[in-house]
């Protein structure tokens, strides 16, 4: 694929832009309801006026409160802030002899890594991502940075971002409609190609936001990624650039067949999310009325429909409250049972925390709690996370590691002589969830040892005794530098049998083995 022309461009965008309109109403209740305050739908980026309500129609906040707690337990699961959530080991083209050499050298570009995101505010980034992620789709976009902040993670929030998937359920093409002021354009980008026609549309006002679409797309010939920016009208082409590699990292929770867009926890909860909240606003009507009262008055005349109000404090004329006369004040009966309502809330609560997964540690006041049990729960998150968890590992982990690894590489951080492609450099997640797993096979190996070591010599030959001290090390993340290669452990087993063969000559001599100094007193 060569280079598109805008006019290309934009009607790619166009027709990305419409199928994506095919999930706005489902995605507009999930945010409105979940993620109000990063809800772009409703009409809220078109209208272009900040600084809005978006929570008036919103009477329960079970939803925002377990939304928030989902991403917070994911990222402290998966993604830990301040902490290496990930390792680069050897993958299986590198020679066997040379792995813990290999590992030494990826370990210590492990460690510049996290030192740069940490310096470049990826755990926020990271926060927001996942907020996005409970929703179903998420993006992050991943550029070079400046002294500061050496690469830029930005979470773009997905009502801007619309993308096309190439074979095999990838995406490949990406598109963004964005605005901004003219006059940070140049400082922005500063390989952009203004035109004079364009520059004198903004002469009198350099503040006038301008509104362009940015396209990231794959060519398949020679496998690197155009970057275009091109102006709304398709007229004018203002950056173009040729990547090596893809900057965005676009993570599904779920996603059906066929389907381009993500399916998240909050999409599944959606139904109860509803009907909770119109529980609570019909809850608050009726505590209003029960506060306020409605009441009826005698009245001789015939009673006007269009003078009624049932609102607290109202009173509604009628020609008699009963009897002869009736009462001249009577309180309007209040339907309702307010024990069901409670009883109805309750179970809509429970059902949308089991499917966010907000079920938190007992109280402190209970029991103190084992780190057998805090463990456990973390298998159990593991377990409810199910398939999204290798998607996450898959569609998020990965990609971002790749992506700042060639980052670094390209500006000049490290060089990075082997490919992370799983061959040469795989990605291990080392986070609290997977050493939850990983802890569950070292188990696994402790419990086949002890089985065979009451096997006698005949159970010992079904273990390699140098390979399983490397196996439970990697599995637990233990540092490289800490380990000795192959070479050195051969070199410590010939001084200990040159040591005991010393030993045992001077036994049978009768002379008394060499005794270490003593420090005279």
């Amino acid at each position: 694929m060569t280079k598109l022309k805008p006019s290309e461009l934009k009607k790619r965008y166009e027709n990305a832009s419409r199928h994506k309109d095919n999930w706005r109403s489902i995605y507009e209740d999930a945010y409105r309801y979940a993620l109000p305050m990063r809800n772009l739908y409703d009409g809220y980026a078109e209208a272009n006026v900040p600084g809005q309500d978006k929570m008036a129609r919103v009477f329960d906040s079970t939803a925002i409160q377990s939304t928030q707690k989902f991403a917070n337990r994911l990222q402290s699961g998966v993604f830990p802030p301040q902490r290496e959530w990930c390792r680069l080991m050897p993958g299986d083209e590198i020679p066997e002899e040379r792995e813990v050499e290999v590992q030494r050298i990826l370990d210590d570009y492990s460690t510049k890594m996290f030192a740069v995101m940490r310096q470049s505010q990826f755990d926020m980034s990271m926060g927001e991502f996942l907020l996005e992620l409970a929703i179903g789709t998420a993006v992050m976009l991943i550029q070079p940075g400046d002294e500061v902040q050496p690469i830029r993670y930005t979470c773009i929030p997905t009502f801007l971002i619309c993308f096309e998937e190439g074979p095999f359920g990838k995406v490949e093409n990406v598109y963004r409609k964005m605005k901004r002021p003219f006059n940070v354009l140049e400082q922005e980008f500063p390989d952009i190609k203004i035109s004079q026609a364009m520059r004198s549309r903004y002469e009198s006002d350099d503040t006038e936001m301008v509104d362009l679409i940015e396209g990231t797309y794959y060519d398949k010939l020679t496998g690197n990624y155009h970057y275009q920016i091109i102006d709304e009208m398709g007229r004018d082409e203002l950056v173009y650039r040729d990547l090596k590699s893809f900057p965005w990292v676009i993570a599904r929770y779920m996603k059906a067949s066929q389907e381009r867009y993500g399916r998240g926890p909050v999409l599944t909860a959606l139904p109860d999310i509803r009907s909770l909240n119109k529980v609570k606003e019909l809850i608050l009507k009726s505590s209003s009325l029960s506060i306020g009262g409605v009441y009826t008055a005698s009245d001789d005349g015939v009673l006007n429909p269009s003078t009624v109000r049932i609102v607290p404090g109202a009173i509604i004329p009628v020609a008699r409250n009963g009897g002869p006369q009736g009462e001249s004040l009577k309180p309007l009966p209040r339907p309702g049972d307010t024990q069901l309502s409670q009883l109805v809330t309750g179970d809509l609560v429970a059902s949308i925390k089991a499917i966010l997964m907000d079920e938190s540690l007992p109280p402190d006041t209970m029991s103190a709690r084992s780190a057998l049990e805090i463990s456990e729960r973390m298998k159990q998150l593991s377990q409810n996370l199910g398939a999204s968890y290798g998607r996450l590992i898959n569609e998020t982990m990965i990609p971002v590691v790749k992506r700042t690894l060639e980052v670094m590489n390209d500006v000049g951080m490290i060089e990075l002589p082997l490919k992370v492609n799983g061959l040469q450099v795989k990605i291990a997640p080392t986070a609290p969830l997977a050493m939850a797993q990983n802890m569950g096979k070292v188990e696994e190996t402790l419990n086949f040892m002890q089985i065979t070591s009451q096997m006698g010599p005949q159970g010992q030959v079904f273990l390699k005794q140098d390979k399983l001290i490397d196996y439970i090390a990697d599995q637990m993340g233990v540092p490289a530098e800490l380990r000795t290669t192959p070479e050195e452990r051969e070199q410590l087993m010939q001084q200990a049998m040159e040591i005991a063969q010393q030993q045992g000559l001077m036994n049978e001599q009768g002379q008394p083995a060499e005794q270490p100094a003593e420090v005279n007193q």
